[in-house]
């Protein structure tokens, strides 16, 4: 196949690689001309422009989308408008809000995918986890794209209308948040309490075996190692929060329960006033799989 890319950050550039080592053919346009040249130079056909992406695909326009949520996402589109008819395909892997998707959807002539992305930097060399929302014959078209960027063919699936591939990922993140919090305060009780432990020693063996093992905890047993089990000079800031926002906003709207979430979601908003070592792990965590800067203080705490 022949995809074209827009945006070459460090999701957008994973997705470049991935393609390309699949055997298919990218045309790759960024804004930044020396990350345009770097994805040339590992195999790439560069683009000079938005419009010149749909021009040097030809007949089929099949683009993928990795800009940042929000207006950066509709300028696109509207570059893109002129060249797109119903025929051809464009994905948004970005973290758009679910009702932004299906505005969009129903706006351009393309079909529309909405593509939920997970894994983060940090998962490049596995694949992602890739939640899809939009017209079944458009996912089925781009089921070889998704089999290269996602981790297989297990790693990929429709969820359904536009705009649930979103919505899911939004969800997703809420998750994220609620477990973040969670192996926060359970380190953070290890650390304060009454043995001085050693909590990579304590994170690895938990990972191998126990009931609670998972990749985010891979990621403690890392932040310790590379931090120390004091996380040095790891600040208490955990930034992000936009889709934890809208997860906890659609709970109201459909009335349905998530104190956890909820709860997480304040201790991120909290943590640019206070200084808890859950939030220090949080902090180190959101590097660990997505490559975050780590805001530090001067000393450790």
């Amino acid at each position: 196949m022949e995809l074209g890319v827009i945006g070459l950050g460090r999701m957008g550039r994973i997705v470049v690689d991935r393609v390309l080592d699949a055997g298919h053919d990218v045309v790759a346009f960024d804004i930044d001309e020396d990350a345009v040249a770097d994805a040339a130079d590992a195999g790439a056909t560069p683009a000079n422009s938005i419009a010149a992406v749909a021009d040097q695909l030809g007949t089929e326009n099949r683009i993928w989308l990795m800009v940042p949520a929000g207006d950066p996402v509709d300028a696109a589109l509207e570059e893109l408008d002129p060249h797109l008819d119903a025929d051809d395909i464009v994905v948004d892997g970005g973290n758009s809000h679910f009702e932004d998707s299906t505005r969009r959807a129903e706006a351009v002539d393309a079909a529309y995918l909405d593509c939920g992305t997970s894994g983060g930097p940090a998962g490049a060399e596995l694949g992602f986890s890739l939640m899809v929302g939009g017209p079944q014959w458009a996912y089925d078209e781009l089921v070889p794209v998704f089999d290269a960027v996602a981790t297989g063919p297990a790693g990929h699936d429709r969820m359904g209308p536009a705009g649930s591939g979103h919505y899911v990922k939004m969800v997703h993140n809420g998750v994220e948040y609620a477990l973040m919090q969670t192996y926060g305060e359970g380190f953070e009780l290890l650390h304060e309490g009454r043995y001085d432990l050693d909590l990579e020693a304590v994170a690895r063996t938990w990972n191998n075996g126990a009931v609670i093992r998972s990749w985010l905890l891979e990621l403690c047993e890392e932040a310790f190692r590379e931090e120390g089990s004091d996380l040095g000079t790891v600040a208490d800031h955990v930034a992000g929060g936009s889709t934890g926002t809208w997860t906890v906003q659609e709970s109201l709207e459909q009335e349905v329960a998530i104190p956890l979430i909820y709860e997480a979601l304040g201790e991120r908003f909290d943590s640019r006033t206070g200084a808890k070592f859950s939030r220090r792990l949080a902090n180190r965590l959101r590097y660990g799989f997505g490559r975050h800067d780590v805001a530090r203080t001067e000393r450790s705490e």
